[in-house]
């Protein structure tokens, strides 16, 4: 018997994947794709992701795979009447590292997962398709078929993160209730194009028509946007004569077409992630609008979110452990969902402002607060709570430079004390450090606040405790080293944790 079966290669696939491959867990990962994905689609990375990608060890490679996005000028036959990013890029924070969106093609973004998925010893299996499963209290039985050939595989549990029309979703019967409107389409194209270069994009705009082409990021290729052909007129064909309509060009020419999909606005949102050993992750549970770059970021977080609960439970964590899943990954697609309606509302009513991205779409606000995980006893909380993220910051450890997220990376939990340590010991598997001032007595595992910065994140008083878990949000906040043990107790397994909200 396997502990894992992930229905689905995507980045939210993937990234599971990795994260129980770091864990050590025997996983398989199929996918009923002939081939790997060779598109652009989703190829905005929010800045949380990064971190994401930090945490997994996937960051260098993807920051040597993209750029900040380009400069896009809207045009009026060869006049500019419009100038301007999604957003500004801005200078990293002590708290944030990774401020920017960071834009890379979603072909590339999956092939470095699974270089990465490749080093922890796991690999995607293709033509490989879920037609079946079954569950029952000690786990799943999944029919797979690779070219004709039926196998029966037993799993601990079964992830679906086989996308909008998930095979695992509709045998569980969970409703995917939502909205699509055939009357907003929009063609969207990988394409090489000639007679026009990679320093900026470029709109025109005809009336309620028009086109775009915007370089796309560590390629020779741009992206194309248009309406969608009326009729079976040939992609290229149809881009060309669009792309020569609008612009009045005759010089910029489309060669090549080699990828391409027509949206449709698609709202729609699974009314539950789990049934029983058998969760949604990504597009199986939540489909969203393009606009914002919420789609995909927010498949990769529940992958992250679930990896190290799946691997706790396995260790002993009580199952309850995954029934915080649901609430907190549901009411994140939830958000998500809104803010790229809301985007998608502004560019239909035609706002100016309809292509400015804020920080609303960076994932760094989401939280949870109140969730069955979350617990903070202080009597005057502050501004970072229980729930939050945890925010990075600079400092010093025996001497030397390090940041709080180096201290984090890795599948452990994380106890930040500030000032004096716990006399009572801890369990080892918890990595404990005591936060200090410059000039303060520095023993093992002290970090040094040199500049004053991890307070200042944190919002922390001397005597403040907080727990951090595997996945980067703050667990527990408490001025007591006992509810620290007992909170970690009930998490192993001797109470339910639900009992912490």
């Amino acid at each position: 018997m396997i502990d894992v079966l992930v229905v689905g290669a995507g980045p939210t696939g993937l990234t599971l994947a990795c994260e129980l491959a770091v864990r050590g867990l025997r996983s398989r990962i199929v996918d009923r794709a002939e081939a790997f994905f060779g598109g652009s689609r989703a190829d905005g990375i929010q800045p949380r992701t990064m971190e994401v990608f930090a945490d997994i060890g996937t960051l260098d490679p993807i920051l040597a795979s993209g750029d900040l996005g380009m400069v896009i000028r809207a045009y009026q036959g060869d006049e500019v009447v419009w100038e301007g990013q999604m957003s500004e890029p801005t200078e990293p924070t002590p708290s944030v590292p990774y401020p920017n969106i960071w834009f890379v093609p979603q072909f590339r973004t999956e092939a470095i997962l699974r270089e990465r998925l490749a080093e922890l010893g796991g690999r995607v299996e293709l033509s490989t398709e879920l037609t079946g499963f079954t569950q029952d209290t000690d786990g799943v039985t999944a029919t797979l078929t690779t070219n004709g050939t039926v196998e029966t595989v037993r799993a601990r549990y079964l992830v679906g993160a086989d996308g909008g029309r998930s095979t695992v979703r509709k045998q569980l019967g969970i409703p995917f209730p939502g909205t699509t409107d055939e009357t907003t389409t929009m063609l969207f194209a990988d394409a090489r194009v000639d007679g026009i270069s990679h320093d900026h994009g470029r709109i025109w705009q005809v009336g309620d028509g028009g086109v775009s082409v915007a370089p796309l990021a560590g390629t020779e290729l741009f992206v194309v946007a248009a309406r969608p052909p009326a009729d079976d007129e040939p992609i290229r064909d149809h881009l060309q004569r669009q792309i020569t309509e609008s612009s009045g060009r005759t010089d910029i020419l489309v060669r090549e077409v080699t990828w391409h999909t027509t949206w449709r606005a698609n709202t729609r949102l699974a009314e539950r992630f789990r049934d029983g050993r058998v969760f949604l992750a990504g597009d199986a549970g939540h489909v969203h609008p393009p606009t914002g770059g919420q789609g995909m970021n927010t498949g990769i977080q529940d992958g992250y979110n679930l990896g190290w609960k799946i691997a706790a439970t396995l260790a002993g964590a009580p199952d309850v452990l995954l029934d915080s899943y649901e609430p907190e990954r549901l009411a994140a697609a939830r958000t998500a969902l809104d803010i790229s309606t809301a985007l998608l509302e502004k560019h239909q009513r035609g706002d100016e402002d309809a292509h400015i991205r804020g920080p609303e779409v960076h994932g760094l606000t989401l939280h949870y607060r109140g969730g069955p995980l979350s617990l903070d006893d202080r009597t005057e909380p502050g501004t970072v709570r229980a729930g939050d993220r945890a925010p990075d910051a600079p400092a010093t450890m025996d001497g030397r430079p390090v940041r709080l997220f180096d201290l984090f990376r890795g599948p452990h939990w994380t106890l930040l004390v500030f000032g004096t340590p716990p006399q009572e010991p801890l369990d080892p598997a918890l990595r404990v450090y005591t936060v200090v001032r410059p000039g303060e007595p520095a023993g093992d595992n002290t970090v040094v606040d040199s500049d004053g910065h991890i307070r200042a994140g944190y919002d922390a008083d001397d005597g403040t405790l907080m727990l951090i878990r595997p996945d980067g949000y703050i667990g527990l906040v408490t001025g007591s080293s006992d509810r620290v043990a007992e909170y970690w107790t009930e998490l192993h397994g001797i109470t339910e944790i639900v009992a912490l909200s």
